[in-house]
């Protein structure tokens, strides 16, 4: 056969998008069945049949492949957007609905379960989910303190997490369903709201009246 004859070289197909898909499927099917902590990106990428490098190119790390992977923050670009005043109760609703059915690869539980076992993979892990949240929450929450009032709120539903679906004991684990979303969504309420001019100056008189006082005693006391 001539060169002039020879069939054209078959083109390398690319399908980004396709890889991304079996990726995920992979993760998921990784998390849950040996968890957050134990799951590999070598172990993923085998799964899926891609290559270590092609997983880290999609995601960037285990921490952020687990996010895209599994329920939780990946949903929050869905639940911000709407009226900044109900944000709360979507918030507390979309949480409680969620935990209610999660299993054990659910981003909140994994946390909890890794910091009991390996303090710098759940400090990665947290450091995604912050960042992740924070993205999300910044499109309708401004202000200087916005990411005080953020973290507040991954603070209290880690608490949450972990009273009612790790611990299961006590009256939190033991409140109705709708009950914990309307108590949820007015606490929300209180961490979400920006500190206003009074309580501003509220701090600042406590602090100099607590600076006050100790001048005060020291200049009381006996030489």
């Amino acid at each position: 056969m001539t060169s002039s004859s020879r069939p054209p070289a078959r083109k390398r197909v690319r399908a980004p998008q396709a890889h991304r898909e079996a990726i995920l499927d992979a993760a998921r099917a990784a998390f849950a069945e040996r968890g957050y902590a134990r799951a590999t990106i070598r172990e993923i990428a085998g799964r899926a049949g891609v290559t270590h490098g092609l997983v880290m190119r999609h995601f960037g790390s285990k921490e952020r492949l687990f996010l895209a992977a599994v329920p939780g923050t990946r949903d929050l670009p869905e639940l911000v957007p709407g009226p900044p005043g109900t944000l709360p109760d979507r918030i507390a609703r979309a949480f409680v609905e969620r935990m209610e059915r999660a299993d054990s690869g659910d981003p909140f539980l994994a946390l909890i379960r890794s910091a009991a076992s390996d303090e710098s993979a759940a400090t990665a892990l947290y450091t995604a989910m912050r960042q992740s949240s924070t993205e999300a929450y910044r499109t309708v929450l401004t202000g200087p303190d916005a990411d005080e009032r953020i973290d507040l709120l991954g603070a209290h539903l880690i608490g949450v997490a972990f009273s009612r679906y790790v611990l299961r004991s006590g009256p939190v684990a033991e409140m109705e369903p709708e009950r914990l979303v309307r108590y949820l969504a007015r606490t929300l309420r209180c961490a979400l709201e920006p500190l206003g001019a009074a309580d501003t100056e509220d701090e600042a008189g406590t602090e100099a009246g607590t600076g006050t006082g100790t001048g005060a005693e020291e200049g009381n006391s006996p030489s």
